[in-house]
């Protein structure tokens, strides 16, 4: 350490500590005590592993221990994520005190029990999306190519989970959750949006899903659509407002399309091209394309 740095770091360390005690949202809670990113992804994984013991499981299964397996994971899982809810649920109520109460732990405690008793519609839906995956893409080897390594799927896997919490009313969780999927596969799913079954989502990188996006049966969706709002000059006053488009069934998105409003509904059976820009509905079973006009030099 320098000898100047030494001699400012008290003045340096009242201008953070003032920093700090300006920003009421750095002042409500200290760190222990809100959600811990670090534990929410570690959660993620072992849902992960709950769902495909046999894809990302760390030891070898069989028949006879699968049970042990599967019932030891649920209970860690539960346990985890009713400390990181209860830890949401202070953080919403703006809590002053150091630790979870035992009202707020019981309501945590049970969110946590009736989200996993979802777990097993969750992991069904997460069927639907990897068959809808492997009947769209004709360079899919098999179901295992897609679980092990498609980043779409994981992407979709951890919106759904997200969802769930969010419809349970678990605050900040679902989107930290949502963000984490979004750093490591490029695909930005907000929690809010409702999607239906066999979702496809194929190279994944670049989409962008908004919060009140409608996304109906059998849609497939190709890198860098986007699915937004018209404007967000409203701010905070447009919350709860439907800002982003409803997409109904079997409809297909080509890469780079965007599509915005609340009021902008595609069509049952539409196929959207590459690049289209999109503020106004589209009829069921239309074609929607670019012009490309190429000219000899």
């Amino acid at each position: 350490m320098s000898r100047e740095f030494n001699q400012d770091i008290s003045k340096l360390t009242d201008q953070m500590v003032q920093c700090f005690l300006k920003d009421d949202v750095a002042t409500e809670l200290t760190s222990p005590f809100l959600p811990n990113r670090r534990e929410i992804i570690e959660i993620i994984n072992d849902i992960r592993k709950l769902f495909y013991p046999r894809h990302y499981a760390n030891r070898e299964l069989y028949n006879c221990t699968i049970d042990y397996f599967i019932g030891d994971l649920l209970l860690q899982i539960e346990e985890r994520l009713s400390k990181q809810i209860g830890k949401a649920l202070m953080r919403r109520e703006k809590a002053t005190c150091f630790s979870v109460s035992q009202p707020v732990a019981d309501e945590a405690a049970r969110i946590s029990c009736t989200f996993m008793e979802r777990l097993p519609w969750i992991r069904n839906m997460l069927a639907k999306d990897v068959q809808a995956a492997y009947d769209g893409d004709p360079a899919a080897g098999n179901n295992d190519e897609i679980i092990l390594s498609y980043p779409g799927i994981f992407a979709i896997m951890v919106y759904r989970l997200a969802h769930e919490l969010r419809e349970l009313d678990v605050p900040v969780i679902p989107r930290m959750m949502t963000e984490y999927a979004h750093s490591r596969t490029g695909v930005d799913i907000n929690p809010g949006a409702e999607i239906g079954e066999y979702f496809f989502i194929d190279h994944a990188t670049g989409i962008v899903i908004g919060e009140t996006t409608n996304i109906m049966d059998h849609v497939k969706v190709y890198q860098g659509v986007t699915l937004g709002a018209l404007s967000t000059d409203g701010g905070q006053s447009l919350h709860g407002v439907k800002r982003h488009p409803t997409i109904e069934r079997n409809v297909t998105i080509y890469a780079n399309a965007t599509i915005l409003g609340g009021d902008t509904i595609i069509g049952e059976g539409a196929v959207i091209g590459g690049s289209c820009f999109i503020t106004k509905s589209v009829p069921p079973h239309c074609q929607v394309q670019t012009v490309s006009q190429i000219k000899m030099r």
